[in-house]
């Protein structure tokens, strides 16, 4: 169990006029009790008052290594878990539940008593989770690691002309052969006009001459994700991708130059989006700068010019600006950047040159 995490999330219970919180979200249970736990359709439940009282409610068949026999409350199948729930629920006292609770559960619950009030913890969990410890910037690192030497391996691969959804599948592979646990997301493999969509789903498309071919892929080792895009040209790119690429290149250095304690999220954004505008590309850029990456891919602090999020030691987030020219082709870069006390820390290393293979 991590106890000063613990610690931190009842101060900030308190803070907020919360008695009691019910956390059913599997990487939120991980961050809190060092133990993943796929319940799948079974309620998992993690109890905590602002007393220090602390329950697991967990189905009898999954084994936990990290959590005091005396703090769990088990159930079989045969049993309704939302009873055993609500009789460690104390009446009268506001509920904090996260917004990954089933439906079904909270109805449920609803239905048994009437004198419950609720308040959403996400916000709560999410804000201790965006700045890092020691642990898990070790953890990240040694992920992006994997991620560097994958990536390498990969555009290696491509002159072998397989399609985009066997070069996916070789991804998995890779990783798996360089010490992965499993991929952070599926990987996203884009050729040709493909790559115009920021979120192409790798299809039976190959490669040809002149394509841009970005690639973005991640993977997970202990728990903990990393996250890289590369784009690369196949032999002849036409002299406008030349032009985005370097436009692209000089959005993602400037803005993760703009990286330190104290900024504000939408001012990175606004660094990037700025230098792709100038150059009269600014319609072309058509998502966030960036988001955090940590137990999960997608996590707090957004880079996007609506986040007043103050930067801080120890969070940890994308920075991937973009051009998608439609029916062409598009250019990205992304590298996963760790706030320090000065500035940050590139936690990826594998090369950003325009590279043509």
């Amino acid at each position: 169990m991590k106890k000063e995490r613990l610690n931190n999330f009842i101060n900030l219970m308190e803070e907020n006029n919360i008695y009691q919180s019910i956390i059913t979200s599997t990487p939120s249970v991980f961050y809190f009790l060092n133990e993943w736990i796929e319940p799948g359709e079974r309620l998992l439940a993690l109890y905590i008052n602002l007393s220090g009282e602390i329950k697991l409610i967990i189905n009898e068949m999954f084994k936990v290594t990290s959590v005091d026999k005396n703090l769990m409350l088990t159930y079989s199948d045969s049993d309704n878990p939302i009873n055993i729930l609500a009789n460690v629920l104390i009446d009268g006292k506001t509920i904090g539940i996260d917004e990954k609770m089933q439906a079904g559960f909270l109805l449920e619950l609803l239905n048994l008593r009437h004198s419950f009030s609720f308040k959403n913890i996400s916000p709560l969990i999410a804000k201790l989770r965006m700045i890092k410890d020691d642990e898990e910037i070790n953890y990240m690192k040694f992920s992006s690691e994997i991620n560097d030497k994958t990536m390498g391996k990969v555009i290696n691969v491509i002159p072998e002309m397989l399609s985009e959804r066997l070069l996916a599948k070789a991804i998995k592979n890779i990783f798996e052969r360089e010490g992965a646990d499993n991929v952070s997301f599926e990987p996203i493999v884009a050729y040709g006009a493909n790559s115009s969509n920021p979120h192409h789903v790798p299809d039976s498309t190959n490669i040809k001459d002149g394509d841009a071919v970005v690639l973005d892929i991640g993977c997970i080792k202990n728990h903990y994700c990393s996250d890289m895009t590369r784009t690369v040209f196949f032999g002849n790119p036409i002299n406008t991708f030349k032009k985005i690429y370097e436009i692209v290149l000089e959005a993602n250095l400037k803005a993760i130059d703009s990286v330190k304690p104290g900024v504000k999220a939408c001012e990175v954004d606004k660094v990037a989006r700025e230098v792709i505008t100038k150059h009269g590309y600014g319609d072309y850029f058509i998502h966030r700068t960036g988001h955090g990456v940590g137990i999960e891919i997608h996590e707090m602090p957004y880079i996007s010019s609506n986040s007043d999020v103050v930067l801080e030691p120890g969070m940890i987030f994308s920075v991937e600006p973009g051009i998608y020219l439609p029916n062409i082709g598009g250019v990205r870069i992304e590298d996963l950047v760790l706030v320090t006390k000065k500035g940050c820390k590139i936690l990826n290393h594998y090369p950003k040159d325009f590279t043509i293979v």
